[in-house]
């Protein structure tokens, strides 16, 4: 069978070689084409054509504007014009036919008509239709050799393009006399008054064959610095380790006091800076680290209670529970798969181009700053085992690999910098070069295999502290379980890094002693946690807290404040920092206030007075551990339609189906348009009867087309000039053929002239039920 469109090259195609192209561009895979024809007429719309060749790297790039100038093209042609080799040229365009960008005919490669529409001008080359004289063309190269210098200089600024050039506007210009005179030898053509326009087969000599001035059949070379892998693997999983820290204090002081969700959304400035203080990072890794356990699922905006009867708040999700108990490596792969996937881009928070842009709100959703970092790490995946490249080098390879993309972004400087900030807050790079588990995170490999690849990177977890004299408690090591537990309650942190300093405080002492807690088990909890056992100042220090806590009790008056040392309430009556509680005394040992008693406990301690709760029975009301939780939200993450190579061959075996049961022509000859794309006849765009003159009747065609396949054999039939007979449903649902010349596809409409007086006429396209050449 000769093969004389796309639809033919597709239809001659093994279920390996549809199935790849299926892999390939997946938007060609849904809805599930009907048969080869839909899929031909699907892969030549220009969107589809637009997102296929924004995937492509400037080799293929290039490879496919030179089957443009040189179609139909041989590998070897090609390769002349890419100045590369045979076999590299045959890879490329090897590559392009796959994609379905191009297809091969008996005389060789040709591009699918679409991408003539979308590419342009190839290589800044004039129109082929713009020709030399006819001397000229017999012989270019004689025709060069006789230039004087102003022509060999307009020339030459106009070989590698753009190849229209713009006349002085003073007619006895040196440039515009050498214009009239290579127009008059026939070498440059005039486009108007003002413009003249270099051939392209003049050009091409000029380039001495070449099609690029820089040819990039290979990757560019990129400068890095060759670490050790062990090395950066070590580094990712320190890394590694201090993200887990970090998002567990986070869900440590959010579920004992959660902030509050602000009204339009998001986290409030004053709380994100309060966190960054607590947690001693900047604001900008803080948001990162919110926006990465948000999309985690960890934590999660609560409505204040079952009946939303609270303030609204940033809480922990009871998932969060669940991933506490989970093993390190386990715990980093679920923080790292979301840094991964999420749209969010936290940068936003702090860079304040846009105005402020809160924390955790939707305004931080940025889905090219996912495409940035997808881009940039699987750029950053193709170089060896340990390389760190500059940022100069990365940026160069990026162009490569997506020069289509990279060129909307106005600069790609600052934001490779974010991806590499951010990689290596997550552990994904370690040095500036990816790690062995950031690798894997990136190529996609399984979750459970990601986890055990960083497990024995991450730093081990100690179960004991170093108590010192000087009240501090030093963790040679990142802390986790009943000890860190200890800590959180009894402490507060000092310093954070290999070795976290805790410092011992009235107050930190105090809020294990609110829990009802003694000071012999304060002091027998840090006893077994200790290698170094108890100093005698912090057993001081504890005894004494103890000593003094709880001498005064605060109930429900609203509140009342009693205790055995009148001296005391004297004190606290007379403090005017409680003056807004306005005491009233009642007897020597008992003061009333009108506040709520919530308040009072929390302004007393805060004025380190220490008091307990007491219960309606007299009895004490000991403060719990229990951290507020919500339950996890659905996230609704940025999917990108993939299809593997099961709904792949289930496609294809649709496909096969589809082609045995699609409608044949009666007389069967001269099946199809002859032209690129998709075909008019044996398709579902095919008239199911004979042709013949205007007809009406529902069946004139043999079922409904696909408007896919209808509107690009419209576009084919605009293209090639020819025309067509199409069915048309009227109001009263009636369908009738119509033989027409198609002028003009656009917004849903078809212009066109009907019969053979060529009446303009307007059509609705979702009304054409079939479409098939007129012969």
């Amino acid at each position: 069978m000769s093969v004389r469109s796309l639809a033919d090259d597709l239809r001659g195609r093994s279920d390996e070689e549809l199935a790849a192209l299926l892999r390939a561009r997946p938007d060609l895979a849904r809805p599930t084409p009907a048969d080869v024809t839909t899929l031909a007429a699907r892969a030549t719309t220009l969107a589809s054509v637009r997102r296929a060749l924004d995937h492509l790297d400037l080799a293929h790039l290039q490879a496919l504007e030179a089957v443009v100038v040189a179609a139909p093209a041989g590998p070897a042609e090609v390769a002349a014009l890419l100045g590369t080799s045979a076999e590299r040229a045959e890879a490329l365009t090897g590559r392009l036919r796959t994609l379905a960008l191009c297809w091969i005919s008996a005389d060789g490669l040709l591009p699918a008509r679409p991408v003539l529409e979308v590419v342009g001008d190839p290589a800044g080359l004039a129109a082929a239709d713009v020709r030399p004289s006819p001397g000229v063309s017999a012989d270019p190269d004689g025709a060069l050799a006789d230039l004087d210098p102003p022509g060999r200089q307009l020339l030459d600024a106009l070989t590698w393009g753009p190849a229209v050039g713009t006349l002085p506007q003073d007619p006895d210009a040196p440039m515009a006399t050498a214009a009239r005179s290579l127009v008059e030898a026939g070498l440059l053509v005039r486009q108007d008054e003002a413009h003249v326009v270099l051939p392209r087969v003049l050009a091409l000599r000029l380039r001495e064959g070449r099609l690029h001035r820089h040819p990039a059949p290979e990757p560019p070379a990129v400068e890095t610095t060759g670490l050790d892998q062990e090395v950066v693997d070590a580094a990712a999983g320190g890394r590694a380790g201090d993200l887990l820290v970090l998002v567990t204090e986070v869900l440590d002081r959010w579920g004992a006091r959660p902030p509050r969700v602000l009204r339009s959304g998001g986290l409030a400035v004053r709380d994100l800076t309060r966190l960054a203080a607590h947690l001693e990072v900047g604001q900008d890794e803080t948001a990162w680290l919110l926006e990465t356990a948000l999309a985690a699922g960890l934590v999660a905006a609560d409505d204040g209670g079952p009946r939303g009867t609270g303030e609204p708040a940033w809480v922990p999700t009871t998932a969060a529970d669940d991933w506490l108990e989970a093993g390190a490596g386990a715990r980093w792969a679920a923080l790292a798969a979301a840094w991964w996937s999420m749209p969010a881009a936290p940068s936003l928070v702090t860079s304040g181009d846009a105005g402020r842009v809160n924390a955790l709100s939707v305004h931080t959703s940025y889905p090219l700053g996912r495409v940035r970092r997808h881009d940039a790490l699987a750029a950053l995946a193709t170089l060896p085992a340990g390389s760190a490249p500059t940022l100069d080098g990365l940026t160069e390879l990026l162009r490569w690999r997506h020069p289509l993309r990279t060129a909307r972004a106005a600069d790609l400087g600052p934001g490779l910098e974010v991806v590499a900030r951010e990689a290596e807050w997550a552990g994904v790079t370690g040095r500036g070069a990816l790690g062995g588990p950031g690798r894997a995170v990136v190529t996609g490999d399984d979750p459970a295999r990601v986890a055990a690849l960083m497990e024995p990177l991450v730093p081990p977890a100690v179960d004991h502290v170093l108590l010192q004299a000087d009240l501090t408690a030093v963790a040679p090591g990142r802390l986790d379980g009943p000890v860190r537990s200890l800590l959180q309650v009894v402490s507060d942190v000092e310093s954070r890094g290999g070795a976290s300093v805790h410092r011992f405080s009235e107050t930190s002492v105090r809020r294990a002693l609110d829990l009802g807690w003694s000071a012999d088990r304060v002091l027998a909890e840090l006893a077994d946690a200790s290698r170094t056992g108890v100093p005698q100042p912090l057993d001081y220090l504890v005894r004494d807290v103890a000593r003094r806590h709880g001498q005064a009790r605060v109930g429900a008056c609203a509140a009342y404040l009693r205790s055995d040392d009148p001296a005391l309430l004297d004190r606290i009556e007379r403090d005017r920092a409680l003056g807004m509680l306005q005491w009233r005394r009642i007897a020597p040992s008992v003061l009333v206030s009108p506040v709520p008693a919530p308040t009072v406990v929390d302004l007393l301690r805060e004025q380190q007075y220490g008091p307990l709760v007491e219960g309606g029975d007299g009895g004490l009301e000991v403060s719990t551990t229990t951290a507020r939780r919500t339950s996890p939200r659905t996230s609704s993450p940025v999917r990108v339609s993939s299809v593997d190579d099961q709904v792949a061959r289930q496609v294809v075996a649709q496909l096969r189906r589809g082609e045995v049961l699609r409608p044949r022509r009666v007389g069967g000859e001269g099946e199809g348009l002859d032209a690129d794309g998709t075909e008019g006849l044996g398709g579902p765009a095919g008239l199911g009867g004979p042709g013949g003159a205007e007809g009406t009747g529902a069946g004139a065609f043999g079922r409904t087309a696909d408007p896919v396949v209808v509107a690009a054999v419209l576009r084919e039939a605009v293209a090639d000039g020819v025309a067509v007979r199409i069915g048309y449903a009227d109001d009263a649902g009636g369908v009738g053929t119509h033989l027409v010349r198609p002028l003009a596809v656009e917004a849903g409409r078809l212009r066109a002239g009907v019969g053979d007086g060529d009446a303009r006429r307007t059509f609705l396209l979702h009304r054409i039920t079939g479409v098939a050449p007129a012969d």
